[in-house]
């Protein structure tokens, strides 16, 4: 995706094992003016085997040692930037935020309490449900005895992601049965219908663009087949929904459209979505325009604009294999330079 020519820089990327980081590492690579440093706690992240970028591993989020772990990787590195791809990093990349303000690290993220409200499902509830944006009916903690046995349901973790420890139930017995299991549950109602992923870029000011993407086949979380859609109500809803939770900087929204025609809103992510090379193919330079924001450049939101009706299909496929015990050799050699 052709941008405007700016200055090369060194961006760390994290989550480079799952499809978001990995999709977002091979587009900034792609530009061919940025280097990424790809961070990830697995040896094995997919996202270490792509061409011309920095494996380097990292401590899992909740690890005491996460922060000094990246700030090391920053200093070695000369890391102009930060962009996690996966949600468990924005809690202590917002811990760190004045640290890497102070060593010059690039951090573009909204403020915290609007983090918090997309990481944790019922406080997404309550801030759409506040501001008017419709969103499924949800139960969590002292009102889970409130779960009505007559609607099918979904039980899933109020800080998960990526599908983690999703059940679909149709009665009330099985949703509570579930919260023993699922670890700090929130039941919600299923909704039924057209799914859709809104791709989003909110600038300094507020200013929104969204390209919006059908979600036509999904396995465990991730679009295997989507297609780009214009709808004018949902760019609308999207649209509230981001201002609802003053969201700042590249985010995803997912809903559904239902056959009623009702448009329901079930979640934000703080984060690039899997399936946004489709949105590049339409013609939207997402990447390229996030990097401008990420240092402070205007957004040119009218590289935002895109072309319906094209698809895209994903395919799992083996990317290598080998002995396990040459890349944790490798791993303790770079630890160890």
């Amino acid at each position: 995706m052709a941008t405007d020519q700016i200055e090369a820089r060194r961006i760390l990327v994290t989550g480079v094992g799952a499809n978001p980081g990995f999709a977002l590492t091979r587009s900034l690579t792609r530009m061919g003016c940025h280097h990424v440093v790809a961070a990830d706690a697995n040896p094995l992240a997919p996202g270490f085997l792509l061409p011309c970028i920095t494996p380097q591993r990292i401590p899992l989020a909740t690890d005491p040692g996460y922060c000094a772990r990246l700030a090391e990787l920053c200093r070695m590195h000369k890391v102009d930037a930060i962009v996690p791809a996966i949600e468990n990093d924005l809690p202590p990349l917002l811990r760190m935020a004045a640290r890497l303000k102070e060593a010059e690290v690039r951090l573009w993220l909204p403020e915290p309490a609007s983090v918090h409200a997309c990481i944790d499902k019922a406080a997404f509830h309550q801030v759409l449900t506040e501001h008017g944006v419709p969103t499924p009916r949800s139960w969590w903690g002292d009102t889970l005895g409130q779960v009505p046995d007559d609607t099918e349901l979904v039980v899933k973790p109020r800080c998960g992601h990526g599908a983690q420890h999703v059940h679909f139930v149709d009665n009330r017995r099985h949703a509570l049965m579930l919260d023993e299991l699922v670890p700090d549950a929130l039941v919600q109602q299923r909704v039924h219908g057209v799914e859709f992923t809104a791709d989003c870029l909110v600038d300094r000011s507020g200013r929104a663009s969204a390209i919006l993407r059908r979600r036509d086949l999904v396995k465990a979380g991730l679009a295997a087949v989507s297609t780009t859609f214009h709808d004018p109500a949902v760019l609308d809803l999207v649209r509230s929904t981001l201002r609802a939770v003053r969201a700042e900087g590249l985010c995803c929204v997912q809903g559904f459209i239902q056959d009623n025609g009702a448009i329901t809103i079930t979640e934000l992510n703080v984060r690039i979505a899997g399936g946004f090379p489709l949105t590049e193919a339409a013609g939207a330079d997402l990447v390229g325009q996030m990097v401008r924001g990420l240092f402070g450049l205007p957004v040119d939101h009218s590289r935002l604009t895109y072309r319906p009706g094209m698809y895209l299909t994903n395919y799992v496929e083996t990317l290598s294999v080998g002995d396990a015990a040459d890349l944790e050799r490798t791993a303790a050699e770079e630890d160890a330079v």
